[in-house]
């Protein structure tokens, strides 16, 4: 362990104890240095490393350093931009598509990255692999087979159009790995140490749950095309720390035993930037952070039930009260950043006593207690906190309190509850759940709602064999059409559409466009972010401090 890492260890365990901080050095000089290791605490431990399990931040944060994609999508104009595809072609109406990949492009163990490499991962993801259980990625819609046209040539053929692979390509969920990782079962790929990537960086040690040293990799020479930067990073390397507190973490950057961190919390960011560090909240610019309903809960079936805590819910005053300017209120389901977006805030009014005259059409009278009742029920909901969400339990207590007010009464479970998991498949144990998804794709909708994939509102032929009989044609077929539509102002419309409906049948209260909150000291420069928000660092150096 090297020195720097001793001091760490012993300033965690010192911060913990007593919250001691102080001010760190400033950077000098603009020039990027090469060398050192960046020391990044992060607040979960990562999970899976299957490319496509990416979607949760600690997982994507390692794969964004060790992987590289077929494009590059760059996170100010969200153009699509060549990477390990030199250029490629889509026919007409986007059922096949066709990449030319870089020459001379290696994975870690030193085996080709062409377009064998690029087809077979393709196939995993687009197909899944049943007998490894490796389940198919959220972000390819229709896929049907690949083609390998020659060495550097690779084709894919879609059974439906689909407009949103291309953009797909460039996602974390679509890290390039080699044949030995994707020939593991899903089980294994928790251990960080069996991902070999092409990226930047490669795994050097692993302690599972506690700490992951990676190392810059000298030959890397095939960066995405239009950054300045190409050839090897500046960074010797990164050790990733698991280091739960949120207060620890602060502690250990400002006290300088720390380089970056992720998830500060907004009532943190006034004490960081105080002391002249920096804090990033690059948006996610996909699905905001909002509160869903499981419709197959005979107590949110009724879409005035729906509707009523839909206007019971005041996300300005959320916003406010538990964040910062970093986290805008929502003014649809979808970011005002995410591609498709369409200002829907008029249909989102905190309005209670349009709440309550609702909830008096819908037959739920008030109470002795003052909760609504009907037919000898009670109208009380449950909802389970999202550990990763940032202040998700405060916010969920929020809207607690604001749904008493119109006499409806929410329980928030702890996200941590060993229940949690089983009961979140059940409409009946879980009527109501936070949710939110990044992706800078129309696509996102889909993924958050469509039965096959994340499945939010639970509906029968989704991930749960508990719903009884909530299904929604009319969605599911916008969501189809939206992810097979290749006429972009077309395409575009029905995302639009989308917004309008699930706002219309009252599924989801959006509250606020969620951010990824990281700190950094003043000496860490060339820190970027991909379109959603997760840190790449190959582009980082510190200055001398």
């Amino acid at each position: 362990m090297t020195t720097k890492l001793k001091r760490l260890a012993l300033t965690l365990a010192t911060l913990a104890a007593t919250g001691l901080t102080h001010v760190g050095a400033h950077a000098e000089g603009t020039e990027p240095v090469k060398g050192g290791t960046l020391i990044y605490l992060e607040q979960q431990a990562h999970t899976n490393l299957y490319p496509p399990a990416g979607g949760f931040y600690p997982n994507g944060g390692i794969l964004n350093q060790i992987t590289d994609k077929l494009t590059y999508q760059n996170p100010k104009t969200l153009e699509i931009e060549p990477w390990i595809a030199e250029s490629w072609t889509v026919n007409a109406d986007a059922t096949e598509y066709t990449f030319k990949i870089r020459p001379g492009v290696t994975f870690s163990d030193g085996t080709p990255l062409d377009a064998a490499a690029v087809a077979k991962n393709y196939d995993v993801f687009g197909l899944g692999d049943k007998a490894l259980k490796h389940p198919v990625s959220e972000v390819i819609n229709n896929y049907e087979r690949s083609e390998v046209v020659d060495p550097l040539t690779v084709k894919f053929y879609f059974k439906r159009p689909s407009p949103g692979f291309l953009q797909g390509t460039s996602v974390i969920g679509s890290g390039l790995v080699a044949a030995s990782t994707l020939a593991l079962p899903f089980e294994e790929l928790g251990d960080a140490t069996k991902i070999i990537g092409s990226g930047p960086f490669v795994v050097e040690s692993e302690t599972i749950g506690k700490e992951l040293n990676l190392k810059a990799r000298e030959e890397y020479v095939w960066g995405p095309a239009k950054l300045e930067h190409q050839g090897r990073a500046y960074l010797d390397g990164i050790t990733y720390i698991i280091t739960g507190e949120d207060s620890v973490r602060i502690g250990a950057l400002l006290a300088g035993q720390a380089d970056f961190i992720r998830q500060v919390q907004a009532y943190d960011e006034s004490q960081v930037e105080a002391q002249d560090y920096q804090i990033y909240a690059p948006s996610t610019r996909g699905v905001n952070n909002s509160v869903v309903f499981r419709p197959d809960n005979p107590l949110v079936a009724d879409i005035k039930v729906r509707q009523a805590l839909l206007h019971a819910t005041d996300a300005k005053e959320i916003v406010t009260t538990l964040f910062s300017a970093n986290y805008p209120q929502a003014t649809s389901i979808i970011a005002s950043s995410a591609l498709g977006y369409k200002d829907i805030s008029a249909k989102l009014a905190f309005d209670p006593q349009k709440a309550k005259a609702l909830l008096d059409e819908a037959g739920w009278s008030v109470g002795s207690n003052g909760l609504r009742q009907k037919d000898g029920k009670e109208l009380v909901l449950t909802a389970y906190e999202s550990l990763p969400q940032p202040q998700n339990k405060e916010t969920l207590q929020l809207v607690a309190q604001q749904w008493g007010k119109v006499g409806v009464k929410l329980n928030v479970l702890a996200g941590d509850s060993g229940s949690r998991t089983v009961d979140d498949l059940d409409p009946l144990k879980t009527p109501v759940s936070p949710a939110m998804v990044g992706r800078a794709d129309p696509d996102v909708i889909k993924s958050q709602y469509y039965p096959k994939n994340r499945d939010v509102l639970r509906q029968k032929g989704g991930l749960s064999d508990k719903v009884q009989s909530f299904v929604d044609d009319k969605l599911n077929g916008l969501l189809d059409s939206l992810a097979s539509e290749p006429d972009r102002a077309k395409r575009l419309a029905i995302a639009g559409e989308i917004q309008d409906y699930v706002v219309d049948q009252a599924y989801a209260i959006p509250i606020f466009e969620e951010p990824q909150a990281y700190a950094g000291a003043p000496y860490v420069q060339g820190v970027a972010f991909e379109a959603v928000g997760r840190p790449s660092f190959y582009s980082t150096w510190l200055a001398e401090h």
